[in-house]
């Protein structure tokens, strides 16, 4: 790739980038603005760069600003995995993070191409000239007040501030995407750290948690089968009161076992067919009675949430240990030949998966929904937790009756939306707050 071409190619999706994206708000423009980059600059990986394009148009479907933000950095990494791919865990991780690293050498790199190749005699004082201002004028800026509000006059900050530092970010990082296209990192460690653990090693530990998880699962069963009065009899506790308390237990459990396995997959001595027996059966084991608890922690979750109330934190930790489920899957599709190169990669995509998943599904307005059912069987509901929800919620609470209404969507105010900035949440919870009556609040 020429260095003119790699300037150009930078400057494009800098200016895609000022024009398509809504830099305050989840919109239309934050997926477009990822179509025209990848479009730019060609050789991606498909892939990576569809699952890159599919975490940026969540920002059409809600306006939660938690969930937008993890798919933004998520859509980040997919899309630095598009262009410097990885395989390994180790290659994975570095992939996802490449770009980012690979602007700091780009930009050097380009300079020196530049120069070497004859650049047009304008582009050396013209970017540096750009430089200067960025640094030099916010300083002088915050020096004097009066300075700054002539510059506000002159030059609105929302009008063309913004734009600017869109153009800066995404044009600097195309930069870095096109130097790890010329220059290929490798990502993939070949170093192979020695397998020292022997069978009586890693066979003993392994074998007691199987034990141990075999004998929990055995009373999970019976508690689930026995409801309510069994563990009121033999806890003393509600199965709510129950669900509440091992819920948080058993997500560390997950999450540990799945240390335990990889530790000992990674280093476990195979030397014989014997071992290797005994590694794909032990792991196996302690994988499928892991499923099972995950499966416990899920419907735990579950009525935990139907006793207290559903929230967002519960709904993101119940939806991570349903990821957590899905991992132990695929580690036990790898464990048939204890070998498998992909899981790495699969692991880190049903990940993002999971959060278009979440999007898909507008956990506020799942939430809300959940929360107006309870109170129509319980008669209990916490107005002022619903209030402080996101635009995704509206339809949901304008469902409520009149007086509930407007105490949860008092002083709410949703801004129009241009084509850039258009999303279906914001869309939905404007007509709702049209239709709606704004009278006296009645709790």
């Amino acid at each position: 790739m020429s260095p003119n071409r790699v300037l150009l190619t930078a400057v494009g999706a800098g200016s895609a980038a000022a024009v398509l994206l809504p830099p305050d708000r989840p919109g239309a423009g934050w997926a477009l603005t990822a179509v025209v980059v990848f479009a730019l600059v060609r050789k991606v990986r498909p892939g990576w760069a569809a699952m890159s394009v599919a975490l940026f148009a969540t920002g059409t479907l809600i306006t939660s600003g938690w969930l937008f933000v993890l798919c933004v950095f998520a859509g980040c990494a997919a899309a630095s995995l598009a262009v410097a791919g990885g395989t390994t865990a180790h290659g994975v991780l570095l992939g996802s993070i490449a770009v980012s690293t690979g602007t700091l050498r780009g930009v050097p790199w380009l300079f020196r191409a530049l120069r070497a190749n004859g650049a047009p005699p304008m582009t050396r004082p013209v970017l540096v000239t750009v430089v200067l201002l960025v640094i030099f004028v916010p300083l002088l800026a915050g020096a004097d007040a009066t300075f700054a509000e002539m510059l506000e006059s002159a030059v609105p900050d929302e009008a063309v501030g913004g734009p600017i530092v869109l153009f800066l970010t995404v044009g600097l990082a195309t930069v870095g995407a096109c130097f790890l296209i010329a220059s290929p990192p490798s990502l993939d460690s070949s170093s192979t750290l020695p397998r020292r653990f022997a069978r009586r090693d890693w066979g003993l530990p392994v074998g007691a948690l199987v034990v141990l998880f075999a004998a929990f699962v055995g009373f999970q069963v019976t508690a689930l089968f026995g409801g309510d009065d069994y563990v009121l009899r033999t806890a003393g506790l509600t199965y709510a009161e129950y669900a509440r308390r091992g819920f948080w237990q058993l997500l560390a459990v997950t999450v540990l076992t799945l240390g335990v396995v990889a530790v000992t997959a990674r280093f476990a001595r195979v030397e014989t067919d014997v071992d290797r027996k005994w590694l794909r059966g032990l792991l196996g084991a302690l994988s499928v009675l892991t499923l099972v608890i995950v499966a416990s922690a899920l419907a735990r979750m579950w009525f935990y949430q139907q006793a207290y109330g559903f929230t967002v934190l519960r709904v993101l930790v119940a939806t991570c240990e349903l990821w957590l489920g899905v991992v132990y899957l695929l580690v036990l599709a790898a464990g048939v030949r204890l070998r498998a190169r992909w899981l790495a990669q699969a692991v880190l995509g049903t990940g993002f998966a999971a959060l278009v998943g979440l999007a898909l599904l507008n956990p506020e307005r799942f939430i809300a929904e959940r929360n107006i059912a309870r109170w129509q069987e319980s008669g209990r509901i916490d107005l002022a937790y619903l209030a402080r929800l996101s635009d995704d919620a509206v339809p949901a609470i304008a469902t409520l009756p009149d007086g509930m209404r407007r105490c949860a969507l008092r002083n709410r105010e949703i801004k129009d939306d241009d084509w850039r900035s258009w999303n279906l949440a914001r869309d939905q919870a404007r007509e709702a707050l049209r239709s709606g009556d704004r009278g006296q609040c009645v709790r």
